[in-house]
């Protein structure tokens, strides 16, 4: 902490000053918090312990899901259904969880996906996310909604960077992002397609929820000129284009040579388009169930998504993924790769860097041994015979 100076208020905040960056970051603290790491054992610990010491209005934006958020619990339930069916008697000394996402080795089967401003659960909390990811050889996938430039949160990996991309009104806005992200060496865009509008996130409404004056979304300041303008401005559903469409595929394509992954694709019609129009990978998405409430949990869909593409493009799922059991039936039921979210944002609430390490190492621990108590020591042996649907 030698470049910060700390001041604690009556709220229990810790209000962080940076004498390098000459800014202020707030990061919440209470003297009676767990510690070290190692205690935590699961990510329900990140959690529950996120869930205490967060401010509520925080807590509520990070974990609340659209109306009833009947979607956000129908993705943890779902994994609930599947059972494993582990062989015995097979040779499982040596694990190997090593895999490729579009061309680039990852150490393991799970990568981090974007989560809306980090930096309000830890103080430059891209920055520590990217840090966490590189330190474990895996996948980050950087938020078009980040307090962190592009440039220094790239600046820390030295391996699998992605950037998430919404598409605006403004063009313009858009296409010096693809730009900015071409010439900064992140390896591939990540269109997120679910958000026509913003979800009905009714905490968010009764908190009236904004973003802390001390952070400033650093991809926006485009429009910081703009009269009637303000911080919040990107939160709003008259800055995203309700209008776009495969054509707008199209022209990203030409925007860029690097591959273009579709985010928050739920039928087997929308995976067969996607394939159609060339994209290189898609998420099995429902973002979490913060957009439209009421339909199929990730897990549910993953299949029909996989047979419709046929291996010709690489097909990921987020959402519900807590333990490594849950990656296990992932894998088994054709995903590349798993992306969590809110569990990220968990550990980086507890310990920042240190704490998204720990959840990923929990959960590639959990994998390992998901894998050898299955009968599997490489990931290429697993398939659909390792799981089958239960009724509840």
């Amino acid at each position: 902490m030698s470049n910060f100076l700390v001041k604690i208020s009556d709220r229990c905040n810790i209000h962080i000053y940076s004498k390098t960056a000459n800014c202020e970051r707030t990061h919440w603290f209470f003297e009676d918090s767990p510690h070290p790491v190692m205690s935590m054992i699961c990510l329900d610990d990140f959690e529950a312990y996120a869930e205490r010491f967060l401010p509520s209005a925080v807590w509520d934006f990070y974990a609340g899901g659209a109306d009833d958020c009947e979607s956000r619990d129908r993705n943890l339930l779902a994994f609930k259904r599947i059972q494993l069916r582990p062989r015995v008697l097979r040779d499982v000394s040596a694990i190997d969880m090593r895999t490729t996402i579009q061309g680039t080795g990852i150490s393991f089967p799970v990568g981090i996906a974007p989560t809306g401003i980090p930096s309000m659960a830890w103080p430059d909390g891209e920055i520590c996310i990217a840090k966490a990811a590189d330190a474990m050889k895996t996948c980050y996938i950087a938020g078009t909604y980040a307090t962190c430039s592009l440039e220094d949160i790239v600046a820390v990996s030295s391996g699998c960077c992605w950037f998430q991309l919404y598409v605006f009104k403004r063009r313009d806005v858009t296409e010096r992002l693809v730009q900015r992200i071409k010439s900064l060496g992140y390896k591939a865009l990540v269109v997120t397609v679910d958000v026509p509008y913003i979800g009905k996130r009714r905490k968010d409404t009764v908190n009236d929820f904004k973003i802390p004056d001390h952070l400033k979304l650093k991809n926006f300041e485009i429009f910081k000129n703009d009269q009637d303008r303000n911080d919040n401005l990107p939160l709003y559903n008259d800055v995203l284009d309700p209008a776009i469409t495969w054509s707008d595929i199209q022209w990203l394509q030409s925007q860029t040579d690097l591959p273009i992954i579709l985010k928050g694709i739920l039928t087997k019609e929308d995976a067969e388009l996607a394939v159609r129009h060339g994209v290189q990978g898609i998420i099995v998405s429902n973002h979490g169930g913060r957009q439209l409430d009421g339909v199929s949990a990730t897990i549910e869909v993953l299949p029909e998504i996989v047979e419709a593409v046929r291996n010709r493009v690489e097909v990921y799922v987020d959402g519900g993924i807590r333990r490594g059991t849950d990656v296990l039936k992932a894998l088994a039921l054709g995903a590349k790769c798993v992306f969590i979210g809110r569990p990220v944002i968990w550990g980086l609430s507890y310990k920042g860097e240190e704490g998204v390490k720990r959840v990923l190492q929990i959960l590639k621990s959990e994998l390992h041994t998901a894998m050898a108590l299955s009968g599997y020591k490489t990931l290429s042996e697993i398939d659909r015979t390792l799981v089958k649907f239960a009724k509840l």
